[in-house]
């Protein structure tokens, strides 16, 4: 089963658990009931944001919708660099072809922080919209080049180089120029 279609599973059962209608989700995350039900039969490409204030409004983890056998040790991750795996995750990202995220700590429990390898495409002004959500984003460019639109202002960070910003502030990144490039992100999201 692909992973978008898990987490829609992951997300009715965790609703349904706790009670919570789609018309209560929609209300305390301020997404479209339609979308949220979209997202719950896998019919559509996610994106962090509106995963991150679903997490919020179940009152859980973004990763819980990743999580397969929780470990209360260290876990180590997979290789990530050998194409798409099992447990890849693409978000729309707001632009055709958006970012692939591979998940680093998936069954580790209790975590606080999101750690992926993200495949990220390029894009142009025209293709992205900025979006915004609680915590902090931490970000090392691994391969390539990448620009961060946060809010108006425009950074570029390139290979070896890191940004740590505040995600509540509607930010947006993407490959610099029309190479992929491929960058460590770990995202924090207060519980």
């Amino acid at each position: 089963m692909p992973v978008n279609d898990r987490i829609g599973v992951k997300i009715r059962d965790l609703r349904e658990l706790r009670s919570v209608s789609l018309e209560e989700l929609s209300a305390r995350t301020g997404l479209p009931q339609s979308l949220l039900e979209r997202i719950e039969e896998g019919k559509v490409s996610l994106s962090l944001s509106p995963l991150q204030k679903i997490a919020r409004g179940l009152g859980c983890r973004l990763g819980t919708f990743l999580d397969d056998a929780a470990m209360s040790g260290p876990v180590v991750s997979g290789n990530v660099t050998g194409g798409p795996q099992d447990d890849s995750l693409r978000f729309t990202g707001g632009n055709r072809d958006g970012l692939l995220f591979h998940a680093l700590a998936v069954n580790k429990a209790d975590r606080s922080m999101e750690p992926f390898v993200v495949e990220v495409a390029p894009a142009t002004a025209e293709q992205y919209e900025l979006s915004s959500h609680e915590g902090e984003e931490f970000i090392y460019v691994l391969e390539g080049a990448i620009e961060v639109a946060y809010g108006k202002k425009f950074f570029t960070v390139t290979q070896g180089q890191s940004i740590y910003y505040d995600s509540i502030v509607p930010h947006h990144l993407h490959a610099q120029g029309d190479v992929q490039a491929k960058i460590l992100a770990v995202i924090y999201t207060p519980k």
